[in-house]
């Protein structure tokens, strides 16, 4: 009995003893849960800040691609459309002594049937140029544009503006909007 008696007092706690236990208890799982909590907020600013990055990359690579499909697109673009100019470059000399080959006086009926005949395929050959966008500079009369012309002579004429064209020396043709060969011309003062 007296040993119950001891178990019985060892049992019996005072109830402020065990209101402090509980206390220090649940602050001590209190600050176990700050800490994680901090350890979590961390991990989460952590993974937020890795998000961001990712996403920012993610952006600029999109980004990237799509000027790279506009700047190949642009590139297709202006092949195809220049696609003819180093032929264009190779034939506007055979079309210069065309000129020169029609320019020449003719006499008898077999010269003129021959001419006539060159006359034909000249006309061809300026057509089947202009379908490709080849046309000729317009020069005498024209203010002179270093662009498209390009000067090798200057004249003083009364019958012509400063800065006007007076003369064509040597045709000059653009494709399309590209300049293949200036004019060559002379050139008021």
């Amino acid at each position: 009995m007296q040993e119950n008696k001891q178990e019985n007092e060892q049992e019996v706690i005072d109830p402020k003893e065990n209101e402090e236990l509980n206390e220090k208890e649940t602050e001590s799982a209190n600050e176990q849960t700050v800490e994680a909590e901090g350890e979590e907020q961390t991990e989460l600013n952590q993974l937020q800040e890795e998000k961001d990055e990712l996403q920012n990359r993610l952006l600029r690579l999109q980004a990237d691609y799509d000027n790279f499909r506009r700047r190949t697109q642009k590139e297709k673009e202006a092949d195809r459309k220049y696609r003819s100019q180093s032929l264009v470059e190779e034939l506007i000399p055979v079309l210069d002594n065309f000129e020169r080959a029609l320019q020449v006086e003719i006499e008898g009926d077999a010269a003129q049937n021959l001419a006539s005949g060159m006359k034909m395929v000249y006309s061809q050959f300026q057509a089947a140029l202009e379908k490709e966008g080849v046309e000729e500079i317009p020069a005498e009369g024209e203010e002179f544009d270093p662009h498209l012309h390009q000067a090798v002579m200057q004249v003083e004429d009364d019958n012509f503006e400063s800065n006007v064209v007076v003369e064509q020396l040597q045709k000059g043709y653009r494709l399309k909007d590209r300049v293949i060969r200036p004019a060559m011309v002379k050139v008021n003062q």
